[in-house]
C-alpha cells in the first residue's frame, strides 16, 4: 500500500473524481483543511441518523477533535442513547419494502417501533429509560431547576452503568459529546418520543414544562456558542440533511447581524449532504447559493453539496477524517498530490 494508515482516503482520492464522488472528495478535503488551520465543525444531523449507527465514525470524530458542536433533532439525540441500552434487542427487516399493512401490524404488536430497516423495542428502550429520566424532571420541578433539553441527557448517560450497556459505549455520539460537554441545540425537541413522553407528565400535573428550556432560549444561548467557535479561523457548518437541525443553527449568523445588530464571522465553510431534490420552497432542497440572500454563507464560503445517501457518504468521509487526524502529515502530502494531478487535469 502506498500510503500505510491511509486506505479510506487514498481510496477517495483515486477513484472520487466526478459528479457526487468529487463533490465529496472536495468536501473532505476543504474540511481537513479547515481543521488544520485551527477551524472548528458544527454539525447539524436530521433523519434518524442515529438509528442507522452513525456513532460507530460519530463517536470517535468527536473524540478526536473533527467536531465542535452540534444541532440535532431530539429524535437523533435519544436513539443514540437507545442504541446504547437496547441495542441487543434490535431487530432489522432488510426486506422492508415488501412489507404489507399486516406485516407493520405484527411489528406493532411485538412493541417494536419500525424506522426503515431497524426497529427500537419499546421495553427495552423507551421504557428503560423513562424510569431514570422521568425522576430527574420531576426533582427539577421540586427544586426549579430549568435546563436546556439535551443537558438532562447528558446527565443520565453519564449516570448509567456498565451492566447497562447492551451497545458499545465507545459507538456512542451521545456519550462522546457528553463527556466533552459538546456545544449543542436540539431544536423541535417536542416532537420526539421523550418530548411526548414529557408532555404528557406536563398534562398529568407531575412535572413543570418550564424544567425545560425552550427553542428560543437556545438560540440565545447559541448567539454565545457561535462567537466563542467562530474565534481564529472560524467555525463550519457540516449538514446532514435539512429541515430544522439545520435551519436553526445557520440562522444564528444573520440573526446576530440584523437582530442583535453585532459584528459575526460568516460561516466558515458550508456541506450539505441530501438526498432531497431541488424545489419549490424547501429548506432541503435549497441551494447553498440561496442562502446567500439571507447572509448565512458568502459569495467566498467554500460552499459542497452531496446529492448522496448520508448513511453511506457520511461514515466514508468521518473515517477519511479519522485517518487525517492520525496520520497528517502523510494526509497532507496525498491530498497536494491529488490536487496537482486535479490541476494538470484542468490544464489540458
Amino acid at each position: 500500500m502506498a500510503n500505510p494508515g491511509l486506505p479510506i482516503l487514498e481510496f477517495i482520492t483515486r477513484n472520487y473524481q466526478n459528479f457526487n464522488a468529487r463533490a465529496t472528495r472536495d468536501a473532505l478535503f476543504a474540511y481537513w483543511d479547515h481543521i488544520q488551520a485551527g477551524g472548528r465543525m458544527y454539525w447539524a444531523v436530521a433523519g434518524a441518523m442515529s438509528s442507522a449507527q452513525l456513532g460507530i465514525t460519530l463517536a470517535p470524530a468527536i473524540r478526536a477533535g473533527l467536531i465542535h458542536g452540534m444541532s440535532v433533532t431530539g429524535a437523533n439525540l435519544e436513539e443514540s442513547l437507545f442504541r446504547l441500552v437496547a441495542h441487543d434487542h434490535y431487530k432489522d427487516f432488510p426486506d422492508y419494502r415488501y412489507f404489507q399493512k399486516q406485516d407493520d401490524t405484527r411489528i406493532l404488536n411485538q412493541r417494536m417501533r419500525r424506522v426503515t430497516d431497524t426497529s427500537i423495542p419499546e421495553d427495552e428502550a423507551f421504557r428503560v429509560v423513562e424510569k431514570i429520566l422521568v425522576p430527574m424532571w420531576q426533582r427539577a420541578s421540586e427544586s426549579g431547576d430549568r435546563r436546556y433539553w439535551h443537558e438532562y441527557f447528558y446527565e443520565l448517560i453519564q449516570k448509567l452503568k456498565k451492566k447497562d450497556y447492551h451497545g458499545k459505549v465507545d459507538e456512542c455520539w451521545l456519550m462522546a459529546a457528553a463527556k466533552a460537554n459538546l456545544p449543542m441545540v436540539v431544536p423541535g425537541h417536542e416532537d420526539s418520543t421523550f418530548g411526548n413522553i414529557f408532555a404528557s407528565h406536563v398534562k398529568l400535573g407531575e412535572c413543570n414544562a418550564s424544567i425545560v428550556k425552550s427553542g428560543i432560549e437556545y438560540m440565545a444561548g447559541l448567539y454565545d456558542d457561535y462567537k466563542n467557535l467562530s474565534k481564529g479561523k472560524g467555525i463550519g457548518f457540516f449538514q446532514i440533511g435539512g429541515g430544522i437541525a439545520g435551519d436553526f443553527p445557520i440562522c444564528v449568523v444573520p440573526s446576530i447581524k440584523y437582530d442583535l445588530e453585532q459584528r459575526a464571522k460568516p460561516w466558515a465553510y458550508f456541506c450539505q449532504i441530501s438526498d432531497s431534490t431541488t424545489s419549490y420552497g424547501s429548506y432541503s432542497g435549497a441551494t447553498p447559493n440561496e442562502k446567500i440572500t439571507w447572509d448565512k454563507l458568502t459569495e467566498k464560503t467554500p460552499m459542497y453539496v452531496i446529492e448522496s445517501d448520508a448513511t453511506i457518504v457520511a461514515p466514508l468521509l468521518l473515517s477519511a477524517l479519522l485517518e487525517c487526524k492520525a496520520n497528517p502529515k502523510a494526509a497532507d502530502r496525498l491530498i497536494a498530490k491529488s490536487r496537482l494531478e486535479q490541476k494538470k487535469s484542468r490544464a489540458r
